[in-house]
């Protein structure tokens, strides 16, 4: 199989004394980085009322992040769609294409991105629950967005959502189930599977190639996988980063939402609790340069996926960068980022990051269901 297509996904995570503003901050720091560095997208999660992760509304981000790069997809990680209306939505994405022309994807998932509580709360709605109608609101986002309403529909009146538009958003489902997988397949979308929620998801993928039916959107299926990874000068070194995460993830197993801790203190709490506290570590690829590639590789082979988003999980940001850029070397992006001091203008050096584990517990991966 040819080597997958790399590129980024953030989630915007609160290291332990940084701030949420500060996180925001390094999310603009690492984009600038993923755009020299050659990576093909960079996608911004949505989350709400968690202490781990900064990102609740990815479409501002992703108009910040459109004048702050220069060549490198943006899109969302992505919108929790039940949340919203569907017209807001195509609106929001159809300006942020004009903004950005051939660089916007709309990353569209149905996880709740909170807990019930703050779910309720971000209804306008409050004398009772939500439909649970996302196939519905799905294919209405995508028929606003190509301009192609049933007749019969009681929106099929409305004027065109921005007249001459230069470029719509490219649409993706996003998604770890086998549910999501079929909906991808019958309307024709490119899927994105969240393997940092769901690691054993093979058989996934290969049901949305199955269901695949061809048409206007895209003629063949299109498979991203997600994936937690840390990238090191060395495997011992890129394990030891991962403590923090795996602390993190242990916690949240226990009903806890934290930010990331300091590695030293993860690893001490590592050694107290045992094996169990390093379950997450499963879901990952984790290591030196030549381990990580052969993972990624070994990865996108099992899924058949054309191209691989990487999560990558410190609690350092100069840690996170680092990572990106062994991650970009090993496979010869040959950006002239390359390399780049870890302490560029905007980072915050105690900046880390979010589990991807974390992103089920809280959210179901920012995006997946």
């Amino acid at each position: 199989m040819a080597v997958p297509v790399l590129s980024v996904l953030d989630q915007s995570p609160i290291s332990e004394g940084m701030t949420g503003a500060q996180a925001l901050a390094n999310t603009l720091d690492l984009a600038r980085l993923a755009d020299r560095l050659g990576y093909a997208r960079y996608w911004v999660a949505e989350h709400h009322g968690t202490p781990m992760l900064a990102c609740s509304t990815p479409e501002v981000m992703i108009a910040r992040l459109g004048a702050e790069t220069e060549r490198i997809r943006l899109g969302s990680g992505g919108v929790m769609l039940p949340h919203y209306s569907p017209l807001k939505v195509a609106e929001t994405f159809s300006v942020l294409a004009a903004l950005s022309p051939g660089r916007i994807d709309l990353g569209l998932g149905r996880a709740p991105g909170t807990d019930p509580v703050t779910m309720f709360a971000l209804q306008r709605d409050r004398r009772q629950a939500a439909p649970d109608d996302f196939p519905a609101q799905l294919a209405e986002v995508l028929a606003l967005l190509e301009d192609d309403l049933p007749p019969e529909h009681p929106f099929a009146r409305l004027a065109p959502l921005l007249p001459g538009a230069p470029a719509a958003p490219e649409p993706w489902l996003l998604g770890s189930s086998p549910q999501s997988a079929v909906w991808a397949a019958q309307l024709g979308l490119p899927y994105s599977f969240a393997a940092f929620i769901n690691p054993d998801g093979a058989d996934i993928a290969a049901l949305y190639r199955e269901r695949f039916e061809g048409g206007r959107r895209l003629a063949e299926p299109r498979t991203m996988v997600a994936a937690w990874v840390i990238c090191a000068e060395t495997d011992a070194e890129a394990q030891r980063l991962a403590a923090s995460s795996r602390m993190t993830y242990s916690m949240l197993r226990r009903g806890r939402l934290i930010p990331v801790p300091p590695v030293d203190k993860a690893l001490r709490y590592v050694e107290e609790q045992g094996r169990s506290s390093g379950r997450g570590a499963r879901r990952g690829v984790i290591g030196s340069p030549e381990t990580v590639r052969a993972g990624i590789e070994e990865l996108a082979a099992g899924f058949r996926a054309q191209e691989v988003m990487v999560v990558t999980i410190t609690f350092e940001h100069a840690a996170r960068r680092r990572s990106y850029e062994l991650i970009a070397e090993a496979f010869g992006l040959g950006a002239s980022g390359a390399g780049a001091g870890a302490g560029a203008a905007g980072a915050v050096e105690s900046g880390g990051a979010g589990s991807a584990d974390a992103a089920e517990a809280v959210s179901g991966g920012g995006s997946r269901r």
